[in-house]
């Protein structure tokens, strides 16, 4: 009974983060920046899937992989990267009973793959290292001074980790001096098992585009299937790390073969298939929600103008006004 009494006297104080009870999940949404401030129609559409938690993404950009400066928060970004954005986010959300994890993250110049970034001798190694540093301890103060739940230290960075991994846990104890919240890294779905510093972190972070099936529209049961064995390695690394599984991002695009490479983002996949995405979501949803060693995950990706977005001709991973969306509202129903 103390103890209930002090979970409810933290929630009530100002600046206090939120503890999640037993059996509760983080039911998360990757929530897209946008060149708007948000208010209550933009967020009505979050809490009715029982949403409870929300990432912002501040994008950082790089030119280009042989000078890889970053750059953040200059007068071209989104409102909703910009520092100002970010907190009008953050307390429109917290609001409305959202939690936050933030997860500053790359983009580099023509889309190009983020695992790839790296230097080509020490020189340009430091001078990355310098930058990104700069650019991860911004928002990690940010992160702190608003009290956001979880910090996401880096998504897909699998090159710059395995080529420098004593940087990263320096920027780690780092980070610690300044944000006291829980931190995560989003790893890459087949990048996880090689991280080397889970063990300073809180979540072990995965963005989860396993794939899970090589039909055209996989049937429920066939995506159920596919997660087995992924499921298995999964856990024994929870379990050998001792640390909860986060799903920083997951999702399906609504095309055909959306089970066999999900990572994909091609703009010639164009045969929208709703069931596609449908059964490869709740055979996930099934898959995870239900274990103790899973703490949830953020599904890619949530847009802010819910009447702009899905729909019968979309074939991208927003479940924005699909039959995706009914199966995530009535999974997160019940955590």
């Amino acid at each position: 009974m103390k103890f209930f009494y002090s979970f409810c006297l933290c929630l009530l104080l100002s600046g206090c983060r939120t503890i999640l009870l037993p059996n509760t999940k983080i039911n998360g949404v990757s929530f897209v920046s946008s060149r708007d401030t948000i208010n209550r129609t933009h967020i009505d559409p979050v809490v009715n899937i029982h949403a409870n938690y929300a990432s912002i993404m501040p994008f950082g950009f790089i030119r280009n992989l042989e000078h890889p400066k970053v750059l953040y928060n200059w007068n071209r970004q989104m409102f909703g990267e910009s520092k100002s954005g970010i907190k009008q986010y953050i307390h429109s959300l917290n609001k409305r009973g959202i939690e936050i994890m933030l997860k500053p993250q790359l983009w580099v110049a023509r889309g190009e793959f983020t695992g790839l970034i790296k230097a080509d001798h020490e020189e340009a190694w430091l001078e990355l290292e310098q930058s990104y540093t700069k650019y991860i301890l911004y928002f990690a103060e940010l992160a702190e001074e608003e009290h956001v739940a979880i910090f996401c230290i880096g998504t897909e960075l699998e090159g710059f980790i395995d080529k420098r991994p004593n940087y990263w846990k320096q920027l780690i104890k780092n980070i610690k001096k300044i944000y006291k919240g829980k931190l995560t890294y989003a790893a890459n779905w087949n990048e996880y098992d090689r991280v080397p510093f889970w063990d300073q972190l809180d979540y072990i972070g995965i963005d989860a585009y396993f794939p899970v099936s090589d039909l055209k529209t996989p049937t429920l049961e066939d995506c159920r299937l596919g997660w087995l064995k992924h499921k298995d390695t999964i856990h024994a690394f929870s379990i050998m790390h001792d640390k909860p599984i986060l799903f920083t991002e997951y999702g399906y695009r609504s095309v055909d073969f959306s089970g066999k490479q999900p990572w994909r983002s091609d703009r010639d996949m164009k045969e929208v298939n709703f069931e596609a995405q449908k059964n490869a979501t709740q055979a996930l949803l099934e898959t995870f929600w239900g274990e103790d060693w899973f703490a949830g995950g953020f599904v890619w990706k949530w847009f802010h103008h819910p009447e702009r977005t899905g729909g019968e001709d979309d074939s991208q991973f927003s479940p924005q006004n699909k039959p995706a969306e009914a199966i995530i509202k009535d999974w997160y129903s019940k955590y």
